[in-house]
């Protein structure tokens, strides 16, 4: 399933990784394992944000994507699953066809 992740990294925390240098190491980790479709880098929320979208083959591995982030970074880490253009299309005549039965 096709989810985003969003990481959002603590100030005090993100300075202490990228002067120790294991911030751009766990983001290069996880991307190399994720092999995402996409991701983006910016602030949110005043914090170092990632949104990283990728192919999630089964929820048992959430802890597995997740705990890195948790433990080497003290991140917020928030999973959805999301849609392209394409699934919506898909999606939206599938409804189009339900309220036509109703």
């Amino acid at each position: 399933m096709r989810m985003m992740m969003r990481i959002q990294i603590p100030v005090e925390r993100g300075n202490e990784t990228l002067k120790d240098g294991s911030l751009p190491r766990v983001m290069r980790e996880a991307l190399d394992t994720l092999k995402p479709e996409a991701a983006y880098f910016t602030t949110i929320e005043g914090q170092r944000t990632a949104l990283i979208v990728f192919d999630m083959k089964e929820a048992s591995l959430m802890p597995k994507i997740a705990e890195p982030f948790f433990m080497k970074l003290d991140a917020r880490v928030d999973l959805a699953p999301v849609m392209n253009a394409q699934d919506l299309e898909s999606g939206l005549k599938q409804v189009a066809e339900l309220a036509r039965a109703v």
